[in-house]
């Protein structure tokens, strides 16, 4: 008799993270087709720029648009006023901690393990030596892909940030990902993939806004915590506390961010020996 009921929640709780992770490999090469068409020379600057365009849409489509149906399937007052957008979050977050459990399983889990076997580079090279008879392709070595792996470890970021308050289950999850990505991309990085650019740490002020804006949003959903259970002590020093965290983000805007626009004159030096050569 509980046989329907076990397959039920298999299929709503399982089946949309798989859906949704195969929909979201078309993502990326379509965001680098974007990127190309806007006109960056460098292969570096298209990486970046899809990075940036794959990290809003997994922010976007896998966090906010599940918080926002999951309200709109249960009240349709989700944007009445922006002063309740911080309590509606409070109360929708809890109820999708098992898709996002879910995601974590199926997107991170399983993108670690995929990304160790290397399945599309060991099909090319199958196809390539047993099939079409050709010579092993020792100069097929891809470079890291940054533009798919970088907002993927963001997005995880984000979904511990915000669920560690309402639906700390996602923690140990999130604890394990983080700990076997370490170890694998270590290995893929340092035995696999092949440098072929530097981009002098072009990535790290992305990285810096995702987190602060993880963390300006988990405040949001703790103030709204805090309204629900009528603190108005506690909900008093939220706000300082998000004051603080964008001014601090304003502090390294003026004062690092500018130096990731200029790079020193040995790099450039090195970079013009190196052309030349080629």
């Amino acid at each position: 008799m509980c046989r329907p009921h076990h397959m039920v929640q298999l299929i709503t709780g399982y089946l949309p993270s798989v859906i949704l992770q195969i929909f979201l490999y078309s993502v990326a090469p379509i965001m680098m087709l974007f990127s190309t068409l806007e006109g960056p020379v460098s292969h570096s600057e298209r990486k970046r720029s899809a990075c940036c365009k794959v990290l809003y849409f997994l922010i976007w489509n896998v966090f906010f648009v599940n918080v926002v149906s999951g309200t709109v399937l249960k009240q349709l007052d989700f944007f009445s006023s922006p002063k309740d957008i911080p309590v509606q979050l409070a109360k929708v977050i809890p109820g999708q901690a098992s898709f996002f459990i879910t995601y974590v399983l199926t997107s991170g889990w399983a993108s670690l393990s995929s990304e160790l076997m290397q399945l599309f580079g060991l099909i090319y090279n199958f196809i390539r030596k047993y099939v079409l008879r050709m010579k092993e392709d020792t100069e097929f070595v891809p470079s890291f892909p940054y533009h798919t792996e970088v907002p993927k470890v963001l997005l995880f970021g984000l979904l511990g940030f915000t669920c560690s308050v309402l639906a700390p289950l996602i923690l140990p999850f999130l604890l394990v990902y983080f700990f076997l990505g370490y170890v694998v991309y270590r290995n893929q990085l340092l035995n696999v993939y092949r440098t072929r650019y530097d981009t002098g740490g072009l990535y790290w002020p992305i990285i810096h806004n995702t987190v602060i804006f993880s963390l300006v949003l988990t405040q949001i959903i703790c103030l709204g915590v805090f309204g629900l259970k009528v603190s108005p002590v506690a909900a008093g020093f939220t706000i300082p506390l998000i004051i603080f965290t964008l001014l601090f983000n304003q502090y390294c805007r003026t004062r690092l961010l500018p130096l990731f626009s200029t790079f020193p004159a040995q790099v450039c030096i090195a970079s013009i020996i190196l052309q030349a050569r080629k």
